[in-house]
């Protein structure tokens, strides 16, 4: 069935390059408009009114280069930092009736949004270089270190470099969250090969083993070197996790997780036309009499637990076993119980085979249930046989395969 691919893009850093180009655009209209207050006291207008048209033409044309860390390069980072020194600069030479204790420079609060933009960038390292700039420049412009003067340029350091480390720990926090997920999903794709496999290939070469051990002669060596090769695979299923060799494509686009999903246009499904097929000389199924319907992945999984657990039935308790397969259509979920009337299994058995990478039960059975939001119950009592609960919920979404 053809697959789509869907793509999860996760970026804390996105809304904060938008408040910046806001905050660009309103803090520019700001300074135009406290220049027209004061444009009477200016000794020089016209420096005042060159550098406002350079600041308006240049906050509008560079809005794209403020959408993302990508677009926001160093060297544009420069020349807005330059621009807003070369109006800290210029204020004494179009105002020359500045109070003692200091009034606004020309760019006024839009200095903020340059150092703001080094500390999205570059985290709290760059932010201190930019304000440090900016403080030496206003020092230089006021020539002696007035009160107010002295308390803006502390607000602005402190707040840009708050700004860039909580950036820097927002972006650790994307990495490792993209990590988990990779981890999580990888761990699940395992899983759900691992009950693949045990329900084709381990079940074939078990059988060959046997087979050849009870042929003997050149069968016997065939069926010595299938259990080795059975062995190797189970080691190989249960097994550690393999590292995820990719968490991020682009780091300036946020942390990026893709997961392989199916279209979503498979409608209900009857479970008992599913587990007809599970019906034979030996194994018997009752039913409803109206059809149980389930989402069309969570009805092939909870097949394939039953068919899982039908197949230990067979490899366990002997081929003149017998089993009964029993449907229940409750009002919140669906119960399918397994049941025959083997030898049982004795206690610590399971957690023994589990141990040995035996996962039938662990994987094909309680990992498929799992994953439908529903539960696996396994009753044993030696010499009375196995019953297996199973239990979905009817609400479930499957993992899609």
């Amino acid at each position: 069935m053809p697959k789509r691919e869907r793509v999860m893009r996760m970026s804390v850093e996105l809304p904060l390059w938008r408040a910046l180009a806001g905050y660009r655009v309103l803090t520019m209209l700001y300074a135009i408009a406290l220049c027209a207050t004061r444009y009477d006291l200016y000794a020089r207008p016209w420096i005042a009114v060159c550098y406002f048209a350079v600041l308006f033409v240049w906050t509008l044309a560079t809005l794209p280069r403020v959408r993302n860390a990508a677009s926001c390069t160093r060297r544009f980072l420069t020349a807005d930092l330059t621009v807003a020194l070369a109006g800290i600069l210029l204020t004494p030479l179009a105002d020359s009736h500045q109070p003692v204790d200091g009034g606004p420079t020309l760019p006024t609060i839009w200095t903020g949004g340059a150092v703001l933009a080094f500390a999205i960038k570059g985290g709290w390292r760059w932010a201190a270089v930019a304000s440090t700039a900016v403080a030496v420049a206003n020092l230089v412009e006021r020539g002696h270190p007035a009160r107010d003067t002295v308390h803006s340029l502390i607000l602005v350091w402190v707040a840009s470099i708050a700004v860039g480390y909580v950036v820097e720990v927002a972006r650790a926090s994307e990495r490792t969250l993209a990590r988990a997920l990779e981890i999580e999903a990888a761990t699940r794709e395992r899983e759900r090969l691992a009950r693949d496999i045990h329900d084709g290939v381990l079940q074939v070469l078990a059988m060959v083993q046997r087979r050849g051990a009870v042929i003997g002669g050149e069968a016997a060596e065939l069926g010595r070197l299938a259990g080795e090769q059975e062995a190797a695979l189970r080691t190989l299923v249960s097994g550690g996790l393999v590292p995820v060799s990719r968490v991020s494509e682009d780091a300036a686009a946020g942390a990026v997780v893709r997961a392989v999903d199916e279209p979503d246009d498979e409608g209900p499904v009857d479970l008992r036309a599913l587990l007809a097929s599970c019906v034979g000389a030996r194994v018997s199924l009752a039913e409803p009499g109206a059809p149980v319907e389930l989402p069309r992945p969570a009805a092939r999984e909870l097949a394939a637990a039953v068919g899982a657990a039908l197949d230990n039935v067979r490899k366990h308790a002997g081929a003149q076993a017998r089993a009964w397969i029993l449907v229940e259509d409750e009002p919140d979920e669906i119960v399918v119980t397994v049941r025959d009337d083997g030898p049982g299994i004795p206690e610590g058995r399971l957690a023994q085979a589990e141990g040995e990478g035996r996962l039938g039960v662990a994987q094909s059975i309680r990992g498929r249930l799992r994953d439908l939001g529903g539960s696996a119950e396994l009753i044993s009592v030696p010499g009375q046989g196995t019953e297996v609960e199973l239990k979905v919920p009817k609400n479930t979404k499957a993992e899609r395969r």
